[in-house]
């Protein structure tokens, strides 16, 4: 029997997790080096799923199948495509920088002593490793219970993760400030759990429709593409678009999608910055990818009907997301309201029913997640310099930290989809596929682009440049560490960039595959004849 490779992948970070939570309270270094060992070595194995990917054989490589629960045709099956690889790969990158990025996160506060029967710092980074397990898991998972369980699990670390791990640099006072991070908490799981509630209803609904027609009920998405294309499993229109709305609605709110986004700008606002970067650069990503992989496949049809309003929806978010961003007087929330505009790009994307922009929607995923988390990062380094989070509150930093002001400027222009870094590629190829087919949602999603320039230069010009504020003029450039952290991340948008073809050329095959799900081909261009 072949080595278990991406059950490995899962459960390193796990076992990981577990044994930085059982690391003695006096040894809190010990516990951050054993955490980032652990990310390393989850880092190595993903890679390793990369080499072994073949980007031109089958669509589900280095599978595992087991049965687990048999009465229920629930099986413990794994398998990844393109997209999988190229998101399992971006979680295991992001991780070890959250890791750096939240050395001094949850040590104790100078002047309070520690209660010794609670271990802050090993429960935060165990909870990182936790939070990375599952969402590995998910994107493996080609069993839809399995997946599920995973997808609502991952919620319970990230609950404590936000309320629990705060960020300190909090205008409101020490009770006031754990309210609002509770509240937050409490916003993302109840948010997340009613999605979730309604996926199962439709899981178990798809459940009964397998059990119907295949003679015993079955999870397994390969087997359930397989006798649909087969004319073995077929669903009425209502039924399927019933079952769609059911997983779509628990993937919007993952995503998030407007008007089920209210809970990201809580979350991101209150959790520490390491924290933000795990939700939106790597949790969220969760629900896009479970768009491509379960919506379109398992219910070609539904995906079809829904599409013009789910390309609403999408724009909406572009727009309002960018919006609300130009506003902000808060750094992480500005970031926060990019993100969902970020994401109605990704939907454009998926929906638009087209090679390039389900292929510009991938490379958005990945591209997004290495963009926020550089200028997410940096913002929090700043941010705990400064003591505020407020965007007033800063001014001519560039001239007494200019290596801090650089690589933000950076990070900034990668969000706004500067040519030459990374984002540029996946935005560029979702407005192609949208124009392609909807012409006028094309147009209204460039709004978003001029938007995004408009947010990010009003920021750093508001933070960084101008006279030097009195409250920032001792502030010390980045640390040897904080460059660890960021330089890589640069080094990424920058090489992705300029030559994106290893990304392309293992998403693209996937993508191919699933636009052949849905039976859609690319809209040929119209040309007049000559007269």
């Amino acid at each position: 029997m072949s080595f278990p490779l991406l059950t490995a992948t899962a459960v390193v970070p796990a076992l990981g997790a577990i044994a930085t939570a059982a690391v003695p309270a006096a040894k809190r270094t010990a516990a951050k080096w054993l955490a980032l060992l652990f990310s390393l070595a989850t880092l190595a194995l993903a890679a390793l799923v990369a080499v072994r990917f073949e980007p031109g054989g089958d669509r589900y490589q280095l599978t595992e199948s087991r049965s687990w629960i048999a009465d229920f045709g629930v099986r413990y099956e794994l398998g990844v495509d393109g997209i999988a690889v190229a998101l399992i790969a971006l979680t295991a990158v992001l991780v070890p920088f959250v890791i750096l990025a939240g050395w001094h996160d949850a040590d104790p506060l100078e002047g309070k002593e520690p209660n010794r029967r609670w271990r802050p710092t090993q429960g935060f980074f165990a909870l990182i490793l936790m939070v990375e397990a599952m969402v590995v898991i998910s994107f493996e998972a080609t069993d839809v219970f399995l997946f599920y369980i995973f997808f609502e699990a991952m919620l319970i670390p990230m609950y404590f993760l936000i309320g629990g791990f705060g960020d300190r640099a909090h205008a409101a006072g020490d009770d006031e400030a754990a309210k609002q991070r509770s509240y937050a908490a409490v916003k993302f799981l109840l948010y997340n759990l009613a999605g979730g509630l309604i996926m199962l209803a439709a899981v178990i609904g798809l459940f009964v429709v397998t059990s119907d027609q295949l003679g015993s009920g079955t999870f397994s998405l390969q087997e359930i593409v397989r006798a649909r294309g087969a004319g073995e499993l077929t669903m009425d229109a209502t039924t399927e678009r019933l079952l769609f709305l059911g997983f779509f609605f628990a993937f919007a709110v993952k995503a998030p999608l407007w008007p089920l986004h209210t809970w990201l700008p809580n979350a991101m606002g209150e959790s520490t910055a390491p924290v933000a970067v795990l939700i939106t650069a790597v949790v969220d990503k969760v629900g896009t990818f479970a768009m491509l992989r379960f919506c379109l496949q398992l219910f070609p049809e539904a995906s079809k009907w829904a599409t013009p309003v789910i390309v609403v929806l999408a724009l909406i978010s572009i727009i309002y997301g960018a919006l609300l961003a130009v506003g902000q007087r808060d750094i992480k929330r500005l970031v926060a309201y990019a993100s969902i505009s970020h994401f109605g790009f990704i939907v454009l994307g998926i929906f638009a029913m087209t090679t390039q922009g389900q292929s510009g929607a991938t490379l958005y995923m990945v591209n997004h997640g290495i963009s926020t988390a550089a200028l997410m990062l940096v913002a929090g380094f700043l941010i705990s310099r400064r003591g505020s989070r407020l965007i007033a509150d800063y001014g001519g930093v560039q001239k007494v930290a200019p290596v801090l002001a650089g690589t933000f400027l950076v990070g900034g222009l990668a969000t706004l989809s500067l040519p030459g870094l990374a984002p540029f590629v996946s935005e560029f190829l979702v407005l192609v596929g949208t124009f392609s087919r909807y012409p006028a949602a094309g147009i209204v999603a460039t709004l978003g682009i001029v938007l995004a320039a408009l947010y990010v230069l009003v920021l750093y010009q508001r933070t960084m440049t101008g006279p030097v504020k009195e409250s920032v003029r001792a502030m010390p450039d980045l640390r040897i560490r904080e460059l660890a952290v960021v330089g890589p991340l640069i080094a990424l948008l920058l090489v992705l960039g300029v030559y994106p073809k290893p990304l392309t050329d293992i998403v693209n095959p996937a993508v191919q595959q699933t636009m052949s799900d849905v039976h859609q081909k690319d809209p040929k261009p119209e040309l007049e004849a000559a007269k």
